[in-house]
């Protein structure tokens, strides 16, 4: 279907409305061209052979003028104006119907006087009325708006405008208007005011039309309403000055009418802007007043080249100098508003320069800054040092008090910086949590400021009193060294610093990268192992101590490299846990544990595994998929809930809301929960109350040494006095516990006489895989139904 075909009847319907009613401003347009060639057939008849009465021709004007104002009727009574353009098009009826009161009298005064046509002046009552015409003209493209402006730009548009004006008004002046007065046939002052007063009208319209931004009023309609008055004078004024009186019948009936058929033109305009049909976007008139400045010379031209200076030439010189003042006054303006422009983009180009190259939350360095500047100090001999400084712990911040706190934290950070910096360095933020300092010449030793760093970081900073440490890389650049090598060493001189227990700092050492390295690697091999399926599960037994009856298994995960052999968990767990890969690591060893419970159930009994643990990190907990992991391995398995124990750390239970609410919600799904290294932390004692734990893991720091006896009862008391405490507040809060770490007979006994009834270690059983433990099952299966 065609767009002409979809459109509304509606549409269709006002579009050959529009076409009806543009087509009847064109047959106001043919008639008044008619009355044009009806005058000029005239004029010519009585020029030549006589045509009657000379008074005849002062007819043409006021039935052309009767034909625009029934043009301009028409359309203000069909047309769908806005109320601006109304309100232009209803001033011009007004206008153009006085004009033709004014002309409709001379024609009658004439008639009535034919034999004084020639030299009769026209009735002072017809003059008003064409000269009130001509001033409500005026009133109605003096009202139509112009572009919207500030202060500024409203003063240099007036300028622009009132320079325009007094240009063409003073060219129209010195060759239309002035050569009346001194014509050997004088014309009389009604006719040479007329004349001025269309001057106005044209002058007035052109310079307006120049800064209408194609408003609801047509740019070319009022061109041509200008052009109705400028023109159709212009010609009057040089003929009246040419050839005197005898111009006077021409210019009625030939010149004269030429106005109506101009303002029935813009009404056709008009029409046709209503209807869409304006072509492309107006332009404001930016020559108009330079055009009016050159204009405005030709009269000095022609004084120059010998001209009289006569007093119609003296006003010209006046507003020569009027113009020269106002162009003066114009320049002043574009100077200052240049000059303002300048400075605006001046400071935003200082702005956007700033906002480059500094950090938005704390106005440090950023980045880009830092590597240019550290690029131009490797370029000289002097000595250039680099301290990257990355906060501690700092996620638990985010974590547990909110993103807000920590940027406020960050930005008293930056500010410590700056102060322990002063002059002798460019602080930096690089990224998140890691801060640089640049230090170039011999000022402050790193080492020195590195210090002072860590000791200002040891008491509480921000609103929030919050204390947080840092480690601190200090790499200093060698000869030849690149910003990436600097920036490399400082690099693992902060993560050397992070391994040794941060809160420190590590100046960098030729070979230091090469552990640190290959600590990076291994987190890419991570990714192979599990897509090659490189991980296994093996289980350490949990024992009855009474009788060394299994009651339970810890999973623990191993790696079988394919050319390292078994790699030891501790050395590759903090590269899961750094790289986010302990928690696809994780999955596999739930999924794997239940599996393998229930497999175990099947072959030996319901009765014969009481629960299954596995180590959960904090990292696994953060992720908010855990919960959802859970439950599908135990729904995929078939393991009873109550089967599985799911480990935690002090460490990870302190990590924040999310924590907690994964934690209770896996209570509440009747997993039992076990606080693994217990005794180790610092809020021990509160989590037992707060976290929802079903079993408490004595950590093997206190196991270790428990079985001393070496005649001191006090010294063997103070060995036991934890781990005693630690089953004493089980038993009071209603939980039970679990010995670690086991490695003698000696330490079992001692821990059965303390009352702990369950344990794991070398001594018990070591480590094995899921054959090995169905090994001992199956031999306390057999020992079982000796037994019976």
């Amino acid at each position: 279907m065609t767009r002409e075909a979809m459109r509304s009847p509606a549409i269709a319907a006002v579009d050959v409305a529009g076409s009806r009613d543009c087509t009847a401003a064109r047959r106001y347009v043919l008639a008044t061209i008619g009355v044009v060639v009806l005058g000029t057939a005239w004029c010519g008849a009585d020029l030549t052979v006589g045509a009657g009465t000379e008074a005849l021709a002062y007819v043409f004007v006021p039935v052309g003028g009767v034909l625009a104002a029934a043009a301009v009727l028409h359309m203000l009574r069909r047309g769908s104006l806005v109320p601006v353009a109304r309100r232009f098009w209803r001033a011009v009826f007004v206008a153009a119907v006085a004009i033709t009161i004014g002309y409709g009298w001379l024609a009658v005064d004439m008639l009535a006087h034919a034999a004084e046509a020639r030299t009769r002046s026209m009735p002072l009552p017809a003059a008003a009325c064409v000269a009130i015409g001509f001033g409500i003209a005026i009133w109605a493209v003096a009202r139509v708006p112009v572009v919207a402006t500030g202060d500024v730009e409203w003063w240099r548009m007036a300028l622009d405008r009132t320079i325009a004006f007094l240009g063409c008004a003073t060219v129209l002046w010195y060759v239309g208007l002035a050569p009346m007065f001194s014509a050997h046939e004088p014309w009389s002052l009604q006719a040479m005011a007329l004349v001025g007063l269309a001057f106005l009208v044209a002058v007035g319209a052109a310079t307006k039309v120049s800064y209408v931004a194609g408003g609801p009023v047509d740019r070319t309609a009022i061109r041509l309403i200008a052009a109705s008055g400028g023109v159709t004078a212009g010609i009057v004024a040089v003929l009246a000055v040419r050839f005197g009186y005898v111009a006077g019948i021409p210019a009625q009936a030939v010149v004269m009418p030429l106005t109506p058929v101009l303002v029935t033109l813009g009404v056709t305009a008009q029409w046709r802007a209503d209807l869409g049909l304006r072509r492309g976007r107006a332009r404001s008139g930016l020559l108009l007043p330079y055009l009016a400045v050159a204009a405005v010379d030709v009269p000095l031209i022609a004084v120059a080249l010998g001209a009289p200076l006569t007093w119609p030439v003296r006003v010209v010189l006046v507003a020569v100098v009027v113009v020269t003042a106002l162009v003066g006054a114009r320049q002043f303006i574009a100077f200052q508003e240049n000059a303002r422009l300048l400075r605006n983009t001046c400071v935003q180009e200082e702005r956007l320069q700033y906002e480059v190259s500094h950090d938005g939350l704390t106005g440090l360095a950023n980045r880009a800054l830092f590597r240019d500047r550290l690029a131009s100090a490797l370029a000289t001999p002097s000595r250039t040092a680099v301290l990257l400084v990355d906060l501690d712990d700092f996620k638990t911040v985010n974590d547990l008090l909110g993103h807000g706190v920590g940027d406020r934290l960050l930005v008293s950070v930056a500010q410590l910086l700056v102060a322990e910096v002063g002059e002798d360095g460019l602080p930096v933020r690089v990224a998140g949590d890691e801060f640089a300092v640049l230090l170039t010449g011999t000022g402050t030793e790193p080492e020195e400021l590195a210090g002072r760093l860590l000791a200002a970081l040891n008491h509480p900073i921000s609103e929030h009193r919050l204390l947080v440490q840092a480690s601190i890389g200090i790499a200093t650049a060698v000869p030849g060294a690149t910003v990436d090598s600097v920036l490399r060493d400082a690099d693992v001189a902060m993560y050397t610093a992070k391994q040794r227990g941060k809160a420190s700092f590590v100046r960098y050492v030729e070979g230091m990268g090469e552990p640190v390295l290959a600590h990076m690697q291994l987190g890419g091999e991570l990714r192979r192992a599990l897509d090659n399926n490189e991980f296994r599960v093996v289980y350490q037994p949990i024992l009855r101590l009474d009788d060394n009856h299994v009651v339970g298994v810890e999973a623990l995960i191993r790696w079988h490299h394919p050319t390292r052999g078994v790699v030891c968990p501790a050395e590759f767990i903090p590269a899961a846990e750094r790289t986010g890969l302990i928690v696809p690591l994780g999955r596999f060893v739930l999924r794997e544990t239940c599996r393998q419970a229930v497999a175990w159930s099947l072959e030996f009994g319901a009765d014969a595994l009481q629960e299954a643990g596995l180590n959960v990190s904090a990292r696994q907990l953060h992720d908010p998929d855990f919960v959802s992991d859970v439950t599908a391995a135990l729904t995929d398995s078939g393991l009873p809930c109550e089967r599985l124990v799911l480990e935690v750390t002090e460490s990870a239970v302190l990590r924040g809301q999310q924590v907690s609410r994964t934690l209770f919600e896996l209570d509440r799904m009747g997993i039992r929960l076990s606080l693994d290294d217990f005794g180790t932390g610092e809020s021990s004692l509160s989590l037992l109350r707060a976290f929802p734990a079903a079993i408490v893991k004595l950590d093997k720091s206190f196991v270790d040494g428990i079985e001393i006896d070496d005649g001191q009862a006090a010294a063997a008391d103070a060995r036991q006095a934890v781990a005693r405490a630690v089953i004493q507040l089980a038993r009071a809060l209603g939980l039970d516990t679990v010995a670690e770490g086991i490695e003698s007979a000696e330490q079992a006994a001692v821990l059965r006489e303390l009352g702990y009834t369950r344990g794991q270690g070398y001594h018990l059983a070591q480590p094995m895989t899921a054959d090995g433990v169905s090994g001992l099952l199956a031999r306390q299966r057999t020992v079982a139904a000796a037994d019976r």
